[in-house]
C-alpha cells in the first residue's frame, strides 16, 4: 500500500470502454450503454476534481469510431451535443475548464459549435481541466502537428521533441492511463503523451465505474516507482 504522502497523478486519461457490452449483457440496446456511460463520466469527473487531479482526459469518440453503424454514430454525436449544452451548471459547480483534443473538421456543425461554446464558457474557470477527446486519434494528432509545423515553414530536419509536443492538441504528458472494460491495449489514445504513463486496466465495464474504482486506480499508481529510464 502506498504511503499517504505519495503524489497523485497530475494528468489522468481514461479509455471509457465497455458501454456496448454492458448494455448487451442486459438485453438492452448499445445506446442505453452510452447513456449510462455518460452518468459514469459525470461521477468520475466530479470525484477526480475533488481529489485534486489537474487534468482528466476522456476518450469520447475516436477517429476509428466512424466505422460503427450510422445509427450509433448519429446517437453519439447527438449525445455529445446535448450533454455539452446541458452541463454548464455542473461545470460551474466544480469550476471545470473544458478543452478539446481531436480533429474538429469532420464533425457535424452543431457539435463543433457546442464544443467551442463549452470551451469559451468555461475558459475562466480555474479548477480541473476536462480534456474531451472527440474525433481523436493519436496518430492523426501527430500527423496534424507535423503538418502544422510544415505550414509555418519550420525546419523539420532539426525538429525536436519539444517543438512537436507543443504542436499537439494537448501537450501535457500523461501520468496515469486507465482503460475499463477488460481490454489491454491503447487503441490510439494519447500515444505521444502516454510515452511514460503508468497503465491501469480494469475488467469493470465503464457504466459500472464508481469513485471507489477510481481511487483503486490512484492507489495503484501511488504504489509504483516511476524511474523514466533511470535506476
Amino acid at each position: 500500500m502506498a504511503a499517504n504522502n505519495s503524489p497523485l497523478p497530475s494528468h489522468v486519461g481514461i479509455i471509457m470502454d465497455g458501454n456496448g457490452r454492458w448494455a448487451g449483457e442486459r438485453g438492452m440496446p448499445r445506446t442505453s450503454g452510452h447513456k449510462e456511460g455518460l452518468e459514469a463520466a459525470k461521477r468520475i469527473v466530479a470525484h477526480a476534481a475533488e481529489k485534486g487531479i489537474q487534468v482528466l482526459s476522456l476518450y469520447v469518440f475516436s477517429t476509428e469510431n466512424w466505422r460503427r453503424t450510422r445509427e450509433e454514430i448519429d446517437f453519439l454525436m447527438n449525445l455529445i451535443r446535448i450533454h455539452l449544452r446541458r452541463q454548464y451548471d455542473f461545470y460551474r459547480e466544480h469550476k471545470l475548464k473544458i478543452i478539446h483534443s481531436g480533429n474538429l473538421e469532420p464533425l457535424p456543425k452543431a457539435v463543433k459549435e457546442e464544443i467551442a461554446l463549452a470551451e469559451s464558457d468555461t475558459a475562466e474557470f480555474e479548477g480541473m481541466k476536462v480534456n474531451l477527446l472527440v474525433n481523436y486519434g493519436g496518430r492523426d494528432e501527430i500527423i496534424r502537428a507535423v503538418k502544422g509545423l510544415a505550414a509555418k515553414k519550420a525546419d523539420l530536419s532539426s525538429l525536436t521533441e519539444q517543438q512537436l509536443g507543443e504542436g499537439l492538441d494537448c501537450p501535457l504528458q500523461l501520468d496515469l492511463l486507465i482503460r475499463t472494460g477488460g481490454e489491454r491495449r491503447l487503441s490510439n489514445f494519447l500515444l505521444w503523451q502516454a510515452a511514460y504513463a503508468e497503465l491501469y486496466f480494469s475488467d469493470v465495464y465503464w457504466p459500472d465505474w464508481s469513485p471507489r474504482h477510481f481511487d483503486e486506480a490512484l492507489s495503484c499508481y501511488q504504489s509504483r516507482q516511476r524511474r523514466f529510464g533511470g535506476t
